[in-house]
């Protein structure tokens, strides 16, 4: 029996009615009715049948499985995630990960008032970090999620500017002219807290002999308006590790000579969470009393699916009290300090689960397969009589290399990338920066879910296709080409 405003009959009626509903479509220049319904084929479908819509959102609506499957027809185009060496970014998770992230995709970040375990479960999870990171005493430290590592890196910028500026305005000084530095080899997000924060960016140039940002004349660079200075565990380039405990001896003795305390952000993106586990005796994090944060990519070697960072402060002191805002939680407050609003908790909830299930054994298992591959490959590259190794993944699971000088003038490094994209394989080649500029490298990225079968798979593509280019009989053309390179 049916019953007056059972919502099940209603929803029943509305759907007969779109079934029904004819669509009219342009055909060859005719006009054609069509039916969208279940019992029509799929491919003979409106918006199937027809130019799906690009820059307008279409009048009538659709059923869901046709909208599914014109999206799902369409992302076919792009590249395969795991054959992606371009990119950092996480690509795999396990089954149990999957079904969490459906089960928690509806929960938003900063309604910890109606998400309170969400919002207790982040806060386990820096304190994490935090332990992991060697802070002094979790309990005295502060940190937060944010979208990714380069919000992090925004964060702690700010709080180093805003420090800056207040311990320059009680001393009676002028605060219009901050400035960072950096390597010139830095990730693009310090480029843009730069610009938009209105802090002056102090590139110190990498060359031949000082492959990354190591201390060497690093006077040349602070003075009483620098608000810190940035070190890389992992160069977006290269993946090698800036040694922070050399550019903070190297802060130490300009503090000694004309007493400017100058801070250190580390950021680790991709190494802060590969050191503690493959090279835990390696001095970087808040075992040295001038880093004052830290930043990570929960969905880098996090091992998270995308959208997800971390920053952490040694200590709450480090971050100023008027950058944080309160917030009710659980009957009482929780600080908050983020540049976004309204952000996803279900990565939150998967970096948690991580943590849970694979522990510090798990990470140390899963970090080494990375860098096993990433030493095999490039073992396997440096045999290869082109190329020469700028460096061979013992940091990070990255490495990158460059063509022998003189090997060839028939080709480049861009003409390798295009024979291996035909194959499925992203592998970028593009110039380092600025002092080194006209030098070309290639690198790998290798995450997890790049197994030992599959690097083998690679490590013969890359021979082939550069016999292939060393048998050439003349030059190949450079019109077009252009870099891949991804962070």
């Amino acid at each position: 029996m049916q019953v007056r405003g059972d919502p099940s009959v209603a929803a029943r009626g509305i759907r007969a009615g779109t079934e029904l509903r004819c669509r009219i479509s342009m055909l060859g220049g005719h006009m054609s009715e069509r039916l969208d319904s279940d019992e029509t084929p799929n491919f003979s479908r409106p918006g199937e049948a027809t130019v799906a819509a690009r820059h307008r959102i279409p009048q009538a609506e659709s059923l869901p499985d046709t909208a599914y499957q014109i999206v799902h027809d369409e992302i076919m185009l792009d590249g395969n995630s795991r054959l992606n060496l371009a990119t950092f970014v996480g690509t795999w998770m396990d089954d149990e990960a999957k079904k969490l992230y459906e089960d928690s995709f509806d929960k938003n970040m900063i309604d910890k008032d109606e998400y309170p375990q969400t919002a207790a479960i982040e806060d386990n999870c820096w304190r994490m970090l935090a332990n992991l990171w060697n802070a002094p005493d979790a309990s005295t430290a502060i940190g937060t999620s944010t979208i990714g590592s380069s919000e992090a890196c925004m964060l702690g910028g700010l709080a180093f500017k805003r420090r800056w500026q207040q311990a320059r305005r009680a001393a009676g000084k002028d605060t219009s002219s901050p400035n960072l530095v950096m390597s010139s080899a830095v990730q693009v997000c310090w480029e843009k807290f730069c610009n938009y924060f209105d802090v002056e960016p102090r590139f110190v140039p990498i060359s031949e002999e000082h492959k990354t940002l190591d201390g060497h004349g690093l006077e040349q660079y602070v003075d009483e308006n620098t608000i810190g200075v940035v070190a890389i565990m992992g160069v977006t380039y290269t993946g090698m590790y800036e040694p922070v405990d050399e550019i903070s001896k190297a802060l130490d003795a300009i503090q000694a000579k004309t007493g400017l305390d100058i801070p250190i952000h580390v950021d680790g993106a991709s190494g802060a969470m590969i050191a503690p586990f493959l090279q835990p005796d390696t001095v970087w994090d808040f075992r040295l009393e001038r880093v004052h944060s830290i930043s990570t990519s929960g969905h880098k070697y996090g091992l998270v699916y995308p959208g997800l960072g971390w920053v952490v402060w040694r200590e709450a002191q480090w971050l100023p009290d008027d950058l944080v805002f309160k917030v009710s939680y659980l009957g009482g407050e929780m600080p908050t300090f983020a540049l976004n609003f309204s952000r996803p908790g279900a990565q939150v909830l998967l970096q948690y689960y991580a943590f849970l299930r694979l522990g510090i054994d798990g990470y140390t298992a899963v970090q080494q397969a990375s860098q096993d591959v990433a030493k095999y490959l490039s073992a396997g590259i440096a045999k290869i009589g082109a190329f020469e190794l700028w460096n061979d993944g013992s940091d990070i699971p990255v490495f990158a290399w460059r063509l022998k000088a003189g090997h060839t003038k028939n080709w480049n490094l861009y003409h390798l990338q295009d024979r291996l994209r035909m194959k499925g394989w992203l592998v970028p080649a593009y110039p380092m920066p600025d002092d080194l500029a006209d030098l070309t490298v290639q690198r790998i990225v290798v995450r997890n879910g790049l197994s030992m079968d599959l690097a083998e798979d690679l490590l013969e593509a890359i021979q082939t296709e550069t016999a292939y280019l060393d048998a050439l009989e003349s030059p190949m053309p450079v019109e077009g080409q252009h870099p891949g390179f991804h962070h």
